[in-house]
């Protein structure tokens, strides 16, 4: 590319001649994501872009460089102010972006071996009232611990690590991709910088074992279907010494024959007989502390809703409770004897009396409506 057909620095990275560093940079950084070879592979027009945008920020991104060329144009970068451009490491502007993107190491040098261990999950089933008042339980897990025989390490008593002699200890391997300086993840030692040449006999180098064990589990007082207790560290042993995962606990609650729940309030209903509603009476409710006397006032309606405070389920870590609704609902005979009947007939007369006056008024709405 001659100094002839160049493009303006600034127009190549699309920002205004007086844009900040950090506008400068960001400009850049779209720019080399999206015509980066690794992401363009034998794509010619995107690699010239690459080129071409790197040569840009290469200039303007050095402040006496960028001032030259300010005043100068491109004849600042064949002699009058400096000699051509500086080749640009992607870790400096990228850190560990492109680490991810391209399998570069970023700019932290040696990754650690260790890992963090995995997350487990075990599913405990509860009855209603164990849910209700808290529980101890067991669970039994299964979980890759850290061996004992060589502390996690994975290594042969009084054995050690060798450096990697693909890396010589830095986890990286450099290349020169044109004037681009790009770092990559060692593939001998995925990082590590050491290779274990004389691994423990008991795990095989892995640094960890397989055991069942049996864990001790209190479910509070108030905990619903689905909740997930969390057990910190319980959880698998990590990669050469890394630390353990967590376990974490998912409930799952029965439902109850009786009693219908949402949130921390519970739902019931009690049948009770016409005379009882009409004439007013004192029923025995159950609830999950024990019966409690309900009265019920006279000329109580079917489906009337009684709330009884605090008889509900523990709030969560909490001295408070939920409360208790309870529904009275009107029980009809399925049989009768005489007395009944002949009762039940009078009163019906007597309602019936009582109510011809609304009777009348519903004829007259029915004649008027035809």
């Amino acid at each position: 590319m001659t100094t002839k057909t160049k493009r303006d620095y600034y127009e190549v990275l699309g920002v205004e001649r007086t844009c900040t560093e950090v506008e400068l940079k960001s400009a850049y950084r779209k720019l080399a994501m999206q015509y980066h070879p690794d992401r363009n592979p034998g794509n010619a027009e995107a690699e010239e872009k690459f080129k071409e945008a790197s040569e840009a920020y290469s200039v303007l991104s050095d402040a006496n460089k960028r001032a030259s060329y300010d005043r100068f144009g491109h004849a600042a970068t064949n002699g009058a102010g400096f000699g051509g451009f500086e080749s640009v490491d992607i870790n400096d502007i990228f850190g560990d972006l492109f680490g991810d993107l391209f399998g570069a190491g970023g700019r932290g040098g040696r990754r650690s071996r260790a890992q963090r261990g995995n997350d487990l999950r075990e599913d405990l089933r509860l009855t209603f009232e164990e849910a209700v008042f808290g529980v101890k339980k067991q669970v039994k897990i299964r979980r890759f611990e850290a061996c004992e025989a060589c502390d996690g390490r994975g290594l042969a008593p009084g054995k050690s690590a060798t450096t990697c002699s693909g890396c010589q200890g830095r986890g990286q391997v450099r290349f020169q991709q044109g004037f681009f300086s790009v770092a990559r993840t060692c593939p001998q030692c995925q990082g590590a910088g050491q290779i274990i040449t004389d691994p423990c006999t008991k795990c095989k180098g892995d640094g960890r074992l397989l055991h069942e064990r049996t864990l001790d589990v209190q479910v509070p007082a108030g905990v619903e279907d689905g909740t997930r207790i969390r057990y910190g560290d319980q959880g698998e042993a990590g990669m050469n010494g890394g630390p353990a995962g967590d376990l974490y606990v998912v409930l799952h609650v029965k439902e109850h024959a009786f009693f219908e729940r949402e949130g921390n309030d519970l739902y019931c209903a009690i049948p009770v007989s016409f005379p009882q509603l009409a004439l007013g009476t004192e029923i025995n409710v159950p609830t999950i502390h024990g019966d409690h006397k309900l009265k019920v006032p006279e000329g109580t309606q079917p489906g009337t809703r009684f709330r009884i405070r605090s008889k509900g389920v523990p709030v969560l870590n909490s001295s408070q409770k939920g409360d208790l609704y309870v529904e009275v609902r009107a029980q009809t005979p399925s049989k009768l004897n005489k007395r009944q009947r002949e009762l039940l007939q009078e009163l019906d007369a007597l309602s019936s009396v009582e109510n011809k006056p609304q009777k009348n008024l519903f004829n007259k709405v029915k004649d008027i409506f035809g």
